[in-house]
């Protein structure tokens, strides 16, 4: 008798997490090429939620061009989560910069990893040893990255606000970052835009090739608070001795976060679930991949410009973070 209650209990055990599988939804988290961090920590993402007990949700993790791809893709709900530079976030919910339409369905999960800038010049150029000294290079050739990049977007976005005259004072070319840290070594560039998470490939292959010949510039407080003028998201950032090849002194950047954004219509519970599963898995999530290492739960809302999902806001609340007036959805 025994055994045939054990074998009706398991019988039933099975048709009842059939039938929940079943009623679970897949949701999809778009991120960027193979080659980036995005995709690497998304798939992470996924692989945490397909390991959590008792989700009622599961996540597929894909590949994609990047932020302007990612917006447009949970546009057309072809998405439901994204990973993205914290500036596609202020341009898509307000419909500025290149994104004309405001996506008023996003909203904000967390702040992830810093984007951090590395603005490169020859150091014969350096005058002040800040930004600025962009603003004095009489049409040289400066390359801001590949066209359509992150890279590129940013890139103008800092020299116009900081009033850098690039169609006047600089030669704009377009390429990738290995390929600029090449033409800056040939002498076929004098500088480079790189933004991405220290240490950077590009930037420590350009200080092996040119030691002190090259400089990574600073930004003053003046100048940082010239980049906040129209959306909150940058602040100081320190490149301490070391990071690079041949580097002695901190360097004072600035970088701005990546930020995970949802649909407004993913239901509460499954953004909860989804930012308590981001906050307590966190040490897996940095043994998988060492860009997340600044990530912490206190700096989860640094830089962040669109609202907060209803779901991640009531984690946060129970956390004890406080919640700026500006993230919170009217």
């Amino acid at each position: 008798m025994s055994r045939f209650v054990l074998i009706a209990f398991f019988c039933l055990s099975l048709v009842h997490c059939g039938e929940r599988q079943s009623e679970q939804r897949t949701y999809v988290l778009s991120t960027g090429t193979t080659g980036g961090t995005f995709y690497p920590v998304g798939v992470a993402l996924s692989t945490l939620v397909s390991a959590a007990e008792n989700a009622d949700f599961s996540l597929t993790a894909i590949s994609s061009a990047g932020s302007m791809e990612n917006i447009k893709l949970l546009r057309d709900d072809q998405a439901q989560f994204a990973l993205i530079l914290g500036i596609f976030g202020a341009w898509a919910y307000d419909g500025s910069g290149p994104i004309l339409n405001p996506q008023e369905n996003l909203r904000s999960v967390s702040a992830m990893w810093p984007n951090v800038e590395h603005f490169v010049l020859k150091t014969e150029l350096v005058k002040t040893g800040t930004v600025s000294d962009l603003n004095n290079l009489d049409g040289e050739r400066y390359s801001i990255g590949m066209r359509n990049s992150g890279a590129e977007f940013t890139g103008f976005y800092i020299f116009d606000a900081l009033g850098i005259d690039w169609t006047e004072e600089l030669s704009i070319a377009y390429m990738g970052y290995g390929p600029s840290a090449n033409a800056l070594q040939d002498g076929n560039i004098v500088g480079m835009n790189v933004p991405a998470g220290p240490p950077v490939t590009a930037i420590t292959r350009a200080y092996a090739l040119l030691g002190e010949g090259m400089t990574i510039l600073d930004f003053t407080k003046e100048e940082i608070d010239s980049l906040n003028y129209e959306f909150p998201l940058w602040e100081s950032y320190e490149l301490s001795p070391g990071t690079y090849p041949t580097q002695k002194e901190t360097i004072n950047t600035v970088a701005s976060p990546n930020i995970l954004i949802v649909r407004e219509d993913v239901p509460e519970t499954i953004v909860y679930e989804m930012t308590k599963m981001l906050w307590d898995n966190l040490a897996t999530l940095q043994e998988i991949h060492s860009a997340t290492n600044s990530m912490s739960v206190e700096s989860a809302l640094s830089g962040v410009s669109v609202p907060l999902h209803l779901g991640a806001l009531r984690y946060y609340e129970e956390q004890g973070i406080t919640i700026p007036a500006h993230l919170r959805a009217e």
